[in-house]
Order: structure tokens, then sequence, then C-alpha cells
């Protein structure tokens, strides 16, 4: 009985989690945070930023010196060194041991210069694996309000739908009265046919809009998926303060979005490969260590061979030296190097010139763009009004038998329209004012 207990408290705890995780709705944070724990192209940026990391870790540990140990054997035939260093003609085999290591003194300043380099680079990883979440996260903001907006159109549809259905039992109560003639419920009948054609569509546009969302967040399409729709009461004066001029916008975009970030950075890498290239010229400076032995071994009847440990022992030798290496003439490879160096500067800087134009251009056009559907919004707002006031007069008219079913169906088509206008240029200029807190580097949030 206590397993059967213990399995029923276990089944009961996995049901509540698994219908907690169904019954789930998801923010537009929620979307942003999951795509980007999730998205292929992010975590191979995350690799890259990994090896940037290594690379680094490589030039910093170039510092430090060096260690290598070798042995090797060799047999000789005829003339060949004894171990007194004199030559006879006789066989031997000749093994040798060491250790050694060198040590970087002067590189030219190669070495902290690449170390530069290396940390600019990385830097830049950062700034490149930022902008695509940035990127990233625009694109989930931009799907998951085409999901709202599909949703509120389904809603207008299907209201629609049950209205024409009222109609229909309204019609039958006029045709049986004998205030109105049967075409007209074989014509309100055949709107009803035609507004469930419309539900259908809006259904497919609805589950079209969710699996594009649901193939951003990297997440298998469910039917339990949905998202949580925000509360907009008035979304002009909600969002009005995302609407800033294009310089202002600008002046803060340059010091905070990740692309002019990078590239700015990628100009200070330029300027470091040019301080590599013109290392060298100077000459450079290492210092080895080394110890060795050698056991010699003749192959002659006559003549007694030490044994191999006290040869080890008494052949060992200990070294230690300076290596100068001054660049003469390289036919004149470093002096191409760094004309090529320059030239990379030259372009890294053209190409932030260039970030920068695109940038402003950008934040201008998102300007315009949010003014404009900010004033398509205004202006459905007032249409949606006129036509919703005509429509309710139609349909007073159309109920008492006063007007005919075109007339109502008129009217109808106008304020559904007015409707459909009304929530794509809401959402439109939501998403206008999200591109502009984008550039600000205000986190996109609803």
């Amino acid at each position: 009985m206590i397993k059967i207990k213990s399995l029923f408290i276990f089944f009961f705890l996995c049901a509540g989690t698994l219908l907690s995780a169904q019954s789930k709705l998801w923010s537009l944070e929620d979307c942003i945070q999951y795509a980007i724990e999730h998205n292929i192209s992010i975590k191979q940026l995350v690799i890259q930023k990994n090896v940037a990391e290594v690379n680094l870790n490589t030039s910093q540990m170039s510092r430090l010196p060096d260690l290598n140990a070798s042995g090797g054997q060799n047999w000789n035939f005829g003339r060949t060194q004894i171990e007194s260093g004199l030559y006879e003609t006789q066989n031997q085999s000749n093994t040798s041991l060491s250790v050694g290591s060198s040590i970087p003194l002067f590189t030219g300043f190669r070495i902290p210069n690449e170390i530069a380099r290396d940390k600019l680079d990385l830097e830049t990883a950062v700034q490149n694996l930022e902008k695509a979440k940035d990127d990233l996260a625009l694109n989930v903001a931009s799907l998951f309000l085409q999901v709202l907006f599909n949703k509120e159109l389904l809603k207008i549809n299907q209201e629609q739908l049950a209205l024409s259905q009222a109609q229909i039992d309204r019609t039958q109560t006029l045709v049986d009265a004998g205030k109105v003639p049967l075409s007209q419920l074989y014509d309100i009948q055949a709107q009803a046919a035609n507004d469930k054609v419309s539900v259908v569509q809006a259904q497919t546009d609805l589950r079209t809009a969710m699996l594009d969302l649901t193939q951003s967040l990297e997440l298998q399409q469910s039917e339990d998926f949905d998202i949580v729709a925000p509360a907009t009461d008035d979304v002009v004066a909600e969002y009005m303060s995302s609407v800033q001029p294009p310089q202002t916008i600008f002046n803060n975009a340059v010091q905070v979005k990740p692309v002019i970030k990078a590239q700015e950075l990628q100009v200070k890498s330029a300027e470091k490969t040019l301080a590599i290239a013109k290392s060298g010229y100077y000459p450079t400076l290492n210092l080895s260590m080394g110890i060795g032995t050698d056991y010699f071994y003749l192959y002659n009847k006559d003549f007694q061979n030490s044994s191999f440990s006290s040869q080890i022992k008494n052949n060992l030798g200990e070294s230690i030296g300076l290596s100068l290496s001054i660049p003469i003439f390289n036919r004149f490879s470093i002096r191409n190097q760094v004309k090529n160096a320059r030239f990379n500067i030259e372009n890294q800087q053209l190409v932030l010139e260039n970030a920068r134009k695109t940038l402003y251009k950008e934040i201008e056009t998102a300007y315009l763009n949010a003014i404009s559907s900010q004033e398509k919004y205004k202006a459905a707002q007032e249409a949606i009004k006129s036509t919703s006031e005509s429509f309710n007069y139609a349909k007073e008219r159309y109920e008492t038998g006063k007007s005919t079913v075109f007339e109502f169906n008129d009217a109808r088509s106008k304020y559904i329209q007015s409707q459909s206008q009304q929530i794509q240029a809401k959402y439109d200029y939501i998403f206008r004012t999200k591109i502009l807190d984008f550039y600000n580097g205000v986190p996109i949030k609803l």
C-alpha cells in the first residue's frame, strides 16, 4: 500500500508539472530569452568567442620559457669519432640524451602587441555575439507581434460570423412576418458562409504566424504553445517616449550598439597588426639553456667499454647562451607586410565610417516609419469610430426592415475593414517603436 501510495503521489506531481508547462503563456521576454539560449547561430558565435579566448591565452603564454627533451641513437661504421674525440676506423654506436629550454628576451615588441591584438579580437567576438542577440530579439519581437495581430484579426472574424448567424435568425423572423423578401435571407446566409471562410483563413494565418514564432525559438510547435497579450490601452501615449529625434538616438546608438563597437575594435586590432608587422625590423634576443650527455660503445673486442651509467654521468654537460638575430635583408617581405597592414587599417576605418552612416540611415528610416505608423494608427482610430456608428445605424435599420441586406453588409464590411486596419496600425506602430528602442539600447519588451 505504501508503494502504491508513493507511485500515485509521483504520477500526480508529474501530471501537475506537465499541466503547468502546457498552460504556460509565453511573454515576449520569455520568447527572446528562450531563442537566445537555443539559437544555433548564437551557439556558433559563442564557440567563436571561446576560440578567441584560447588564442589570447596562447599569445599570453608565449612569454614563458619552453622545455624540450630529446634523445638519439646512432650507429657509425668506418671512420668515426670515439669517446676521446679523436677519429679512428672502427664501428661504434652512440646514444645521446638532452633537455633544453629557451626564453624570448626581446622580440621587437611582437609578443605584447600580439596579446593586445588578441584581447581586441576577443572583445570583437563578444560584441558580434551581442549584435546577434539583438538582431534575434528584434526578429522574435516582429514575429510575436504578428501573432498578436492575427489573434485579434481572428477574434474580429469570429465576432462577425456570430453576428451573421444572429442576423440569419433575425432575418428569418422578418421573412416570416412578411417585412422582407426571402431573397434577403439567402443573402445573409451567403454572407455567413463567407464569414466562415474568413474565420478559417484567419485561423490558418494565426497557425502560420505561430509556427514562424516557434521556429525562430528553435522550439517544436505544440498545440499547447501560446503567448500572453500585453495590455495596450493607449498605445500612442504608452510608447511615445520611444519616438525620439534621429540624431538623439544616433548619438546614443554609437555608444552602445555592438555593430559600431565591433568595427571600432577592428580598427584598433588592425593597428596592433601593423605594430606586429613592424616588429620584423627589430633584432630578436633569446636565452637558451641545456643539459645533455652521451654514451659511446665501440664494437672492438680489444677495447673495454665503460658502463652505461658511468658514461652518462661522466659525459654530462651543461650549456647556457644568448642568441641575437639581426634582420638585414629579407627580400622586402617585412616592408610589404607593413604596407598591407596599413592598407588594412585604412579599409577598417572605411568599414567603420560606412557602419556609422548605415546606422544613421537606418535610424532615420525607423523614425520616419514610427511617425508614419503613429499617424496611421490615429487615423484608423477615427475611422473605426465613424464606421462603427454607421454600422450600428445600418444594423438598426436592417433589423426593423427599413434597409436591404446589401446596405447592411456594405456598412459591416467597412466596419470590419476599419477594425482590421486599426489593429494592423496598432501593432505596426508598436513594432516601429521597438525598433527605435533597439537602436537606443533599450531592452525589447512589452
